[in-house]
């Protein structure tokens, strides 16, 4: 059992960070650009974006490597710096949150699996391999493979987080839409075929992130729960985007998104922590409840 396990049978409720991009875009990051170059041309407010939210009491916090596949890389003409970028985001997020879990974000390629697309599994699973080996060997020992509909390609990156050291502690999180026929993927992945496939491929702690606020979380992580034993990650939205003078805008406030916290635990949430809109007051008011329960 790693180190996050081992907190969690402490803590039994720990609290993640939240939004990267929100505080990038505060901080002058521009819509279009590459949020992973800021790991070596702008590593100081790297630095800090990790730092604060450890201020705010964040248990674990995540790396500036999202973005970081070759594929997604490769967007911006950066294919021959996979090492390069996620190397150096690892360590600033190890810099930043001395002492707590850091763990290393892997987001979707953007790319279809064939044969919707042209990539085979065995294809894409090297590809998210050789970034988690550039951040594994920053020291970081576990992955977060986040904001997946393809339930097909989180399965990839978390068989390629275990090939890298199956010693590494894998977070798996998709997002979910409520549709009539319950929560799913706009893939058509639901919860149950999440837990199935994911838990098959290695995953150590499940869940949902990005896609609602944090009320609409509440019914995924009771479903979650009824579907596995495994610790559950759940990282809201603050509520829902909205669109002003061609602007995103995420509305909801530190003490609205706090308020429904202690359902979410009652909910089975294990892990909580903020995505889109987020901000590190809002997980302080989060660890604000999660201290009182």
């Amino acid at each position: 059992m790693g180190d996050l396990l081992n907190l969690l049978q402490e803590k039994k409720i720990l609290l993640s960070d939240g939004a990267w991009g929100t505080m990038f875009y505060s901080m002058g990051l521009k819509v279009g650009d590459c949020p992973e170059e800021w790991n070596v041309t702008r590593p100081e407010s790297v630095k800090e974006v990790a730092a604060a939210y450890a201020r705010a009491g964040s248990d674990m916090v995540l790396t500036n490597t999202f973005g970081g596949s070759r594929v997604k890389l490769g967007k911006f003409s950066f294919t021959a710096r996979v090492k390069e970028l996620n190397e150096a985001g690892a360590r600033l997020s190890l810099e930043g949150a001395p002492g707590g879990i850091v763990a290393g974000s892997v987001g979707p390629t953007g790319e279809f699996l064939a044969p919707l697309g042209t990539i085979t599994e065995k294809e894409m699973e090297e590809v998210f391999k050789e970034q988690i080996e550039a951040i594994v060997a920053a020291g970081v020992k576990a992955i977060c493979v986040e904001t997946m509909i393809s339930v097909e390609e989180a399965a990839c990156a978390v068989r390629a987080a275990k090939a890298v050291d199956g010693s590494i502690e894998v977070m798996a999180t998709m997002t979910f839409d409520h549709t009539p026929r319950g929560y799913r993927t706009i893939m058509g992945v639901d919860c149950k075929r999440a837990v199935e496939e994911l838990g098959e491929a290695g995953a150590d702690i499940l869940g949902s992130n990005c896609g609602n606020g944090i009320e609409q979380m509440v019914p995924i992580a009771e479903e979650f729960r009824k579907l596995t034993d495994k610790p559950i990650l759940i990282q809201a939205n603050a509520g829902l985007p909205e669109i002003v003078n061609n602007e995103t805008v995420y509305r909801e406030t530190p003490e609205e998104t706090a308020s429904y916290v202690e359902a979410l635990v009652e909910a089975g949430a294990s892990i909580i922590g903020g995505c889109c809109g987020t901000t590190p007051e809002h997980i302080k008011a989060i660890k604000r409840v999660i201290d009182r329960l």
